[in-house]
């Protein structure tokens, strides 16, 4: 795991200032604390920062292929590198190193992009390429390892792993986006297809940018695209078998190291799966680490341990405070851009924990999307019974009447919010999902947002894209749409987003193995049955895991990392949450109302309403932009 930046000019071959080069690098010099190079050529310039992990003494980066003309800066792993070296070997290739980026530097000059298809892996990697004057980025397929690029003023196009590296060269330009505010407000994170910074883009998941001397910049062409447009066949025992094949090989193909390598272990179903599956294949005790909260209702350390216990594994537990909110300003600093999944807080604290024994924690990030895990499938799936049954238009007449009627009851669980749900069936599929998976709804950031802000918009929406993304899914029914959605937007902008972030900052390598490729193809071909069925969602991957977990593991509620942000804002952070009404950053953007955003400070101080998740957006808004534009 690493840190990459770069400069390349594709009309003409200017020089390239190494210092330059190594102050983006070195932005992020907590993604690679083991080592950094720079190497420059006319109209190049690449960088890197080194988390060893795979052949520790050797690979040392940039990387050269002299025979090919080939350069390499590389920032995560290739599980069956050693599959590729062998092929490449047969092939007449001569290799100097025993690690993973000599594979790729090979294998692209063997291959050219379709090299893509052949890796199992997750990576963001740019190589320069002498002998055809360009310039090559690419980043895998779920979008684990993150990459950002921006056009220069000098034309210049700059790459890095994390905006923090692009920001250290002075060229960029640091202007706000409003239709990123308008995503991240309604998402609660900054989605691949936009930044808070105006002209600076993320290359998407599953995308490769070609960039070449003397041509126009191209867009990011897709390589990779996940189906649900075809069905497996078997009984459900047969596919129940090929489903835990496919879990093992995920796991095994994720504990290679040399350095080492342990488990995050919540005691929930992904993560104690994923140990379970460790400790099958290895023949010593998997080091875990859990995180426990001081308020029983939150704290699933006692699952964690039965795992642990049934395992052997060698177990460390912390506790941690649940109103810790003085790691905000570390998450700050550490995202760049605003975040606003309060799960953050946690995870960077179970990182730091397990960084304190091991360079490299599995996870069990993923399987919901795969696997049809969330509860929220379960909702979409029953409303679809119900759109099924009654015309579209008396739909809309009738549900949205009632919805429009029905008192609004935020508090309560899901089942007994009936506003939502029946303003959900007025709505199609696509559209109530969008609003079911986002945070702050349509009327109250039109309620927020200045009219100068709705005149910049534009008419943007941040659902659209997930309207889009369901209509256009090759998929069969309305779970598969969903699940594509969410594998498309919400894994890469905000679960792969949170991960590598909070690892990356403590310099910590996390893997997962959930989300191997192969595993998430197949999941995506099991009948929807077999993904949820009876209102459980996961249903054959739990079967499958039946013969190496307790019940009271497998089908207990979820929990997950929990924050009470509602709580903070009657409390410690009552005077933050006030302060937002009048704070000059917002006020200095004309884009809000602030004696709106204050008023809905009171409302909720007092009890009156439950504004905490949306009061939480703001807190980090303002934080963000003060360091980023401030």
């Amino acid at each position: 795991m690493c840190g990459i930046a770069g400069l390349y000019y594709p009309a003409t071959p200017k020089p390239v200032d190494p210092a330059r080069v190594r102050v983006m690098a070195d932005a992020m010099a907590h993604r690679g604390p083991d080592g950094s190079g720079v190497w420059t050529a006319p109209g190049v310039g690449l960088g890197h920062r080194r988390l060893s992990i795979i052949d520790v003494a050797g690979s040392p980066q940039p990387m050269h292929y002299e025979s090919a003309g080939l350069t390499i800066v590389f920032n995560g792993e290739i599980y069956n590198f050693a599959d590729l070296r062998a092929e490449l070997q047969a092939k007449g290739a001569r290799f100097r190193t025993e690690g993973d980026t000599e594979v790729l530097l090979a294998g692209y000059g063997a291959w050219g992009p379709s090299l893509l298809d052949r890796l199992n892996g997750m990576f963001a990697f740019a190589i320069h390429d002498a002998r055809t004057n360009s310039l090559f980025l690419a980043r895998d397929r779920m979008g684990v390892k993150p990459l950002y690029y921006v056009e220069l003023a000098d034309g210049a196009m700059a790459f890095a792993s994390e905006l923090k590296g692009l920001l250290a060269h002075p060229l960029v330009r640091r202007n706000p986006d409003i239709r990123a505010v308008e995503d991240y407000l309604a998402l609660g994170y900054v989605p691949d297809d936009a930044c808070i910074v105006a002209g600076v883009k993320k290359l998407p998941a599953a995308h490769f940018l070609l960039v070449e001397r003397g041509k126009p910049m191209p867009q990011p062409r897709r390589w990779w695209q996940l189906s649900f447009a075809d069905r497996a066949r078997g009984s459900a025992a047969a596919l129940e078998e090929e489903l835990l094949e496919r879990l093992r090989d995920g796991v095994r193909s994720r504990m290679v190291a040399d350095v080492p390598l342990g488990a995050f272990l919540s005691g929930g179903v992904d993560s104690s799966a994923v140990v379970a599956l460790m400790a099958e294949a290895s023949p010593k005790a998997v080091q875990t680490c859990t995180i426990g909260f001081d308020e029983a209702g939150h704290d699933e350390r006692a699952f964690a341990q039965t795992v642990a216990d049934r395992f052997a594994t060698d177990h460390r537990t912390r506790v941690v405070r649940s109103d810790d909110f003085g790691l905000i300003d570390t998450l700050v600093h550490a995202f760049d851009e605003p975040f606003a999944d309060a799960s953050a807080l946690a995870t960077y604290q179970v990182c730091k924990l397990a960084r304190e024994t091991v360079t490299v924690a599995l996870s069990g990030d993923g399987a919901d999307e795969a696997m049809a895990g969330y509860r929220r499938y379960r909702f979409q799936a029953a409303e679809e019974r119900v759109r099924g049954l009654i015309p579209p238009h008396l739909r809309a007449k009738v549900f949205g009447t009632l919805g429009r009627l029905y008192p609004k009851a935020d508090w309560a669980p899901r089942p007994l919010r009936a506003k939502t749900t029946l303003l959900a069936l007025a709505d199609d599929s696509a559209e109530a999902y969008a609003r079911s998976v986002g945070v702050t709804t349509p009327a109250i950031r039109h309620a927020l947002f200045s009219d100068a802000a709705k005149r910049s918009l534009g008419g943007h929406r941040a659902e659209d894209r997930y309207v889009a993304a369901m209509r256009d899914a090759p998929a069969l029914d309305a779970i598969d749409r969903a699940q594509y959605a969410d594998m498309t937007i919400w894994l890469p902008g905000d679960i792969l987003t949170k991960s590598d972030r909070t690892s990356m900052a403590v310099s910590l390598e996390a893997r997962e193995p959930l989300l191997d490729h192969r595993l998430v193809e197949f999941a995506a071909t099991l009948p929807a049955s077999l993904r949820l069925r009876r209102g459980e969602g996961k249903w054959l991957m739990k079967k499958a895991m039946e013969r190496y977990l307790p019940r009271e593991i497998l089908y207990r509620p979820k929990m997950g990392f929990v924050t009470p942000v509602s709580a903070w804002f009657r409390s410690g952070l009552a005077a933050e949450a006030a302060a937002l009404g009048r704070s000059k950053m917002l006020g200095d953007t004309g884009w809000f109302d602030l004696d709106a955003l204050g008023r809905m400070a009171e409302a909720h101080r007092s009890g009156r309403a439950e504004h905490g998740r949306t009061l939480w957006q703001f807190v980090m808004l303002e934080k963000s932009l003060k360091r980023l534009f401030g």
